[in-house]
């Protein structure tokens, strides 16, 4: 395999009048593995996708995709790159199967070379026997994998998407899952976005986090589970000020949660705050996981102060804030 990035992305900036959305952000994503921009709604998460498919130009900084650039190389940029930006555009009154055979169309394939591939496509996204009826009747999740499957026409070398997941149901977020670990597993390099951070836990590699515009993680998911704190459980008794009050005296981070209390610190410890609840003749109604350490370190490093320091196991250079602008989508990359 090629030593060059499959995307490589230096220093970019991007400003919309007084608004800065990207600043100074950086990422190298290698050939052949699923990596992750990870970041809450309006981090610019998708502004650097967009930069990316050419929809909008970096104010500064160099992106380039398998070495090629859009000032020097222009459309052919995405040979080789496919995808969608936020949820893919279909025709609904054609069915699944009617709409990858327009795109495949306009790809120029001929009659068998197209009918071979949307077959593979269909199948490789579970839709066939589902491809013969309407668009308009698919589920969201149905529309998200016959999204990827228009984008697979191509046979890119790189499919990017852009929060896959959103919006579906727990069946939905499983089959996308699913999806994506196959064609991760057939060697194609993922480049996607999340807010979810189990999401990217399962099927990521490598990830930046982003938050209001700059990067606060950048590295793998080996390095962040490394880092995470320990996470929070769920705590309900029948009288939580006692139990709060045995819960410090232990050496545990107590505060107020929805319904009861949300208690972090060692196992041990909360091992012996059960013991010490049930001597107090304290009912405990429920004691649960909250959120998993990576969880708790996403929001520990999306929610915290702009100016506190960026945790990072690469170089980078964050600063500024802020948002996602004017969410835009493409299917099926340089399609145009």
């Amino acid at each position: 395999m090629s030593d060059v990035l499959a995307v490589n992305a230096v220093d970019l900036t991007k400003t919309f009048g007084p608004l800065t959305a990207v600043d100074h952000i950086s990422l190298q994503v290698a050939q052949g593995e699923v990596y992750g921009v990870l970041g809450p709604n309006g981090a610019g998460k998708t502004t650097v996708l967009r930069m990316l498919f050419g929809l909008i130009r970096p104010d500064s900084g160099v992106l380039e995709v398998f070495g090629r650039s859009w000032p020097r190389d222009g459309v052919r940029t995405l040979d080789g790159v496919a995808g969608f930006i936020e949820s893919p555009k279909l025709y609904p009154g054609l069915s699944g199967r009617r709409n990858l055979q327009l795109l495949a169309g306009l790809d120029g394939l001929d009659g068998a070379t197209a009918a071979r591939r949307v077959d593979e496509v269909l199948d490789t996204v579970d839709l066939l026997g589902r491809d013969r009826e309407k668009v308009r009747g698919y589920s969201f999740g149905m529309r998200q994998r016959l999204g990827v499957a228009a984008a697979l026409l191509r046979v890119p070398r790189l499919l990017v998407l852009d929060e896959p997941a959103n919006g579906l149901d727990p069946a939905g977020i499983r089959d996308m899952r699913a999806l994506v670990k196959r064609l991760a597993g057939s060697g194609m390099t993922v480049l996607l976005s999340s807010h979810d951070m189990a999401e990217v836990e399962q099927i990521c590699d490598d990830v930046t986090i982003m938050r209001t515009g700059q990067v606060v993680y950048h590295g793998s998911i080996a390095g962040l589970r490394d880092r995470a704190p320990v996470p929070a459980h769920r705590l309900t008794t029948t009288d939580d000020d006692r139990a709060a009050t045995l819960a410090g005296a232990r050496g545990l981070e107590v505060e107020p949660a929805a319904g009861g209390l949300a208690v972090r610190g060692d196992e041990k410890a909360l091992d012996a705050l059960i013991a010490d609840l049930v001597g107090a003749g304290i009912g405990l109604r429920g004691l649960a996981m909250s959120e998993t350490p990576l969880e708790a370190l996403f929001f520990m490093l999306t929610e915290r102060p702009p100016t506190a320091p960026t945790v990072s196991s690469a170089s980078t250079d964050p600063s500024a804030a802020t948002a996602d602008q004017g969410r835009h989508a493409v299917t099926s990359g340089a399609r145009r």
